[in-house]
């Protein structure tokens, strides 16, 4: 199988895997699923990520599909790189090979400019126009109108605060902090048109080639606020030259007044996500962004 004949016959895809007869080297492939590097005949690299077969459920209808219509929708913008949907399957996604090098100051600054760019190609409502999937936690994507605040307290704070309640990971005590949050929303969030978002653009998500450019990956892309990408990339340790990147974005599209003191209400989202998902580990870090929404001392965050 050369890469032609897979852009052609990709539903051939899984039984040319089953039967090994293409080279397929295990990758990093993140949290949630397995990730290889798949070798074609005509030497042509394909990254390929797949539910585990470990996994205590099946794959979630619409999982890759989602995924793919996420990197078309993005890649559609023209700015910041994203690698090509090769193969969409219900049971894996391939992607062209993004050959990893060095984050560098003079990439990053690329990537600000090509972050904003690409947010500001927009989109036509909150949401968008596929199923969305965060991780492996179905994500509400309804098209709607907003205005953002409200919009986000109910598609992206409140079902996320309610698994992780459910689960076990906060208590109700945690969760009637974070309902203060969503009660003074429209206070704290201010509002802007829908952009075009990555949706989960924690730094693991961007992966830095030898090309000297950011590309993007994972995206739970849809309609939303352009200061949520901005703040979850400073979460987990920040990305590298985070600094760079956001000074670059904001000569290339200024941000709204006060945008700093709105970061951690833009990263509890992803914050409920992880305590959904993952459990009381990330407790703290929640009670800390919605105790840092509420008080406005989210400022020290992200220098830019």
């Amino acid at each position: 199988m050369d890469l032609a004949y897979l852009r052609a016959h990709p539903e051939h895809l899984p039984t040319f895997l089953t039967h090994q007869r293409i080279r397929e080297t295990p990758v990093s492939g993140g949290d949630v699923c397995a990730a290889s590097r798949l070798t074609l005949d005509d030497g042509h690299s394909v990254f390929a990520k797949s539910w585990p077969e470990r996994a205590d459920q099946p794959v979630p209808e619409g999982f890759f599909a989602s995924e793919a219509a996420g990197l078309r929708w993005l890649r559609a913008a023209g700015t910041v790189a994203v690698p090509e949907v090769v193969a969409a399957l219900p049971e894996l996604l391939a992607l062209d090979w993004v050959e990893p090098g060095e984050p560098s100051p003079e990439a990053a600054e690329r990537f600000g400019r090509e972050l904003a760019g690409m947010h500001r190609a927009g989109a036509s409502a909150f949401g968008a126009d596929w199923p969305g999937f965060i991780g492996p936690l179905p994500q509400d994507n309804t098209p709607d109108e907003g205005p953002w605040p409200d919009w986000f307290a109910r598609r992206r704070l409140l079902p996320y605060l309610a698994l992780s309640v459910d689960g076990g990971a906060l208590t109700g005590a945690d969760a009637a902090l974070v309902e203060q949050v969503v009660a003074r929303i429209g206070e704290v969030g201010g509002d802007e048109p829908p952009a075009r978002l990555h949706g989960d653009l924690w730094p693991g998500n961007v992966l830095w080639g030898v090309d000297d450019r950011a590309w993007l990956v994972d995206p739970a892309a849809h309609g939303g606020h352009r200061e949520t990408d901005l703040a979850q990339l400073a979460l987990f340790g920040g990305a590298p030259h985070l600094d760079r990147i956001v000074g670059a974005y904001r000569e290339e599209w200024p941000l709204a007044d006060g945008w700093q003191d709105r970061l951690p209400l833009h990263q509890l989202h992803l914050l409920l996500v992880h305590t959904a998902v993952f459990g009381a580990a990330y407790r703290d870090a929640v009670i800390g962004a919605a105790r840092a929404a509420l008080g406005g001392t989210g400022r020290a965050t992200v220098d830019g």
